[in-house]
């Protein structure tokens, strides 16, 4: 099997401009909304949400925060390597507030599952959603689904998705890419 592009440089862009354009449809001005990028890879993703909403909504940027997760994940204890972990910078309350959690690749949801009880440590919402670029169905560990999918693929266990953006040295794509299953 070999590795295939499932979003090319344009396609990638009109998914990130769809993704904008429902959020509008559904929190409006984002006057009771905010956005939360989860480290470390959703953070790509919600920079460039942030950016083209900010550009869609006259100028007004919605409130923005980037969470890291690392020592709420389950398996965090269960790694001979230190852990880093990477920012959390939320400077508003989020207390009331209808909240957009993004990441870009949605495959077990352990990730979103540590997410959401990091962001409680900030107070309780009034709703949270979950946006991601690319959902992996099929594959959940934990009863959650996403909100906003960017692209929904089915992938097998032996393949990987890989997420490169411009910002991290690549160009904008969604690689689809195979890997030896260790026994």
């Amino acid at each position: 099997m070999q590795s295939r592009v499932i979003l090319d440089s344009t396609k990638f862009a009109l998914t990130i401009e769809r993704l904008c354009h429902q959020l509008i449809e559904n929190h409006g001005d984002f006057s009771n909304s905010c956005i939360i990028g989860l480290q470390p890879r959703g953070v790509f993703l919600s920079n460039r949400i942030v950016q083209r909403l900010e550009i869609l909504l006259g100028g007004k940027r919605p409130l923005y925060g980037l969470l890291d997760a690392t020592f709420h994940r389950d398996d965090f204890r269960r790694t001979e390597k230190p852990l880093v972990p990477g920012k959390t910078v939320i400077d508003f309350p989020i207390e009331g507030k209808r909240v957009i959690l993004i990441d870009d690749v949605f495959y077990t949801g352990r990730t979103v599952r540590s997410g959401l009880d990091a962001l409680l440590d900030f107070g309780r919402p009034a709703a949270i959603e979950l946006l991601v670029l690319v959902d992996r169905r099929y594959s959940r560990h934990v009863p959650i689904s996403p909100d906003y999918t960017g692209k929904t693929i089915d992938a097998v266990m032996y393949e990987k998705v890989r997420v490169e953006w411009t910002e991290n040295g690549g160009k904008d794509e969604v690689w689809i890419i195979p890997f030896k299953m260790v026994s």
